[in-house]
């Protein structure tokens, strides 16, 4: 069976009149079309601004929607995937060489028409970008549209190891600072170089003091970035009234320490000592022992007092919603328009009270969420406030 080419009506609002454009929220998804994606052979979508239920089996092609808008902005997507794996293929067939996804979105300046997709016929294979009919870079879909995401895989936050927090607090900075994820490519490379100079045994005092001029720089700015978005962050957190766990931020690390007590002029001297001491100290580690890498993001239950890793699952979760609710917020007062939620199996571990103050809250934002999950029943607070759509088999009705 090919994939339903469906078209989804307004929805009416909870007065009964459909959808105007002077509510409509901007940011959000007027229509989606894939060729060749995933499991959808071809699909169109047409969908009101208000929130989305995506409910089916698994392997249904739930997620594979929200990965398609997810790679409407800049990075690799929610599931940070090879290209090439994205392609549809049938059974028996080879996967197809090339893949498109496109939407329509509500800007503030207009719709705008945004696309991307994957060219694997040619050589080398590559991304295309699309933004108006005229070629355009990952890094130019930054300034017509944003989202935020939620995946199972996210759910042990708060307890998994800090090299996959970190990465985590990074991606919610590039939304802030296109620049963060250059800043952060070349000081990894930097201090590949210069590890592989001392475990060498190569002594240039010049090139490697050269090269920690250089990890002081961009360590201190990717620290600030940091610093400025968890403070931003704390500052939500505290002022919305919620039913979800009091949660407050804290970064461990010492430039970011460093730069909450001097100038950043100040603390990129000290990094540059701090490298240049500990020279002999990281060729016998085998690692750079000092410096933003080592960073790590922490949360705190204010009403307990202890690490969010130390509550329930259920509570770790509602945390996590919390914190991703709040930055989706900084990211509508910074650009003037909503970013899309896309929300997988969003539900599980919350309980009732946690899931009625989630709905709450989207509603009240008057953002457009996309939500999956396998049992419709648990989104009945959202009948007749959102879409409501069934996906099996990549058929969607």
């Amino acid at each position: 069976m090919f994939p339903l080419r469906h078209t989804q009506p307004a929805v009416p609002t909870a007065g009964g009149h459909s959808e105007s454009t002077a509510t409509t929220p901007r940011g959000s998804v007027a229509r989606l079309d894939l060729t060749n994606f995933r499991n959808y052979e071809n699909l169109r979508l047409d969908v009101a601004s208000s929130p989305l239920v995506l409910a089916g089996p698994n392997g249904a092609g739930k997620t594979n929607l929200l990965e398609a808008l997810s790679l409407l902005v800049p990075g690799r997507g929610l599931r940070r995937a090879p290209l090439a794996e994205m392609a549809y293929r049938s059974a028996g067939e080879a996967a197809r060489p090339n893949w498109a996804v496109a939407a329509r979105i509500r800007h503030t300046d207009g719709d705008v028409q945004l696309g991307t997709g994957f060219d694997g016929a040619v050589t080398p294979p590559r991304r295309t970008v699309r933004i108006n009919r005229d070629n355009g870079t990952p890094a130019a879909l930054a300034a017509y549209a944003s989202a935020v995401w939620l995946t199972p895989e996210m759910d042990r936050l708060f307890q998994d190891a800090v090299a996959t927090r970190r990465p985590f607090l990074d991606r919610l900075v590039f939304g802030f600072h296109p620049e963060h994820a250059s800043r952060i490519s070349a000081y990894d490379q930097a201090r590949r170089e210069r590890l592989k100079l001392l475990t060498d045994g190569v002594h240039d005092q010049a090139w490697l003091a050269a090269i920690e001029e250089r990890l002081a720089e961009l360590g201190v700015a990717i620290a600030a970035a940091r610093n400025e978005l968890v403070a931003q962050l704390n500052s939500v957190l505290a002022e919305t009234a919620t039913d979800f766990p009091r949660l407050a931020l804290a970064l461990a690390g010492d430039v970011e320490t460093w730069l909450q007590e001097a100038r950043a002029l100040a603390v990129e001297d000290r990094l540059r000592d701090a490298l240049a001491a500990s020279r002999a100290a990281d060729a016998q580690a085998g690692r750079m022992l000092v410096g933003p890498h080592r960073s790590d993001l922490r949360a705190t239950h204010v009403g307990y007092g202890h690490p969010i890793g130390m509550c329930s699952t259920g509570e770790q979760k509602a945390a996590l919603v919390l914190l991703m609710l709040a930055y989706a917020e900084l990211l509508a007062r910074a650009r003037g328009q909503t970013p899309l939620l896309l929300f997988d199996e969003v539900t599980a571990h919350l309980d009732g009270a946690h899931r009625a103050a989630f709905f709450a809250r989207i509603l009240d934002m008057g953002i457009q969420a996309w939500m999956t999950g396998t049992e419709i029943g648990v989104f009945r607070e959202l009948r007749g406030r959102a879409q409501f759509l069934t996906v099996v088999n990549a058929t969607i009705t």
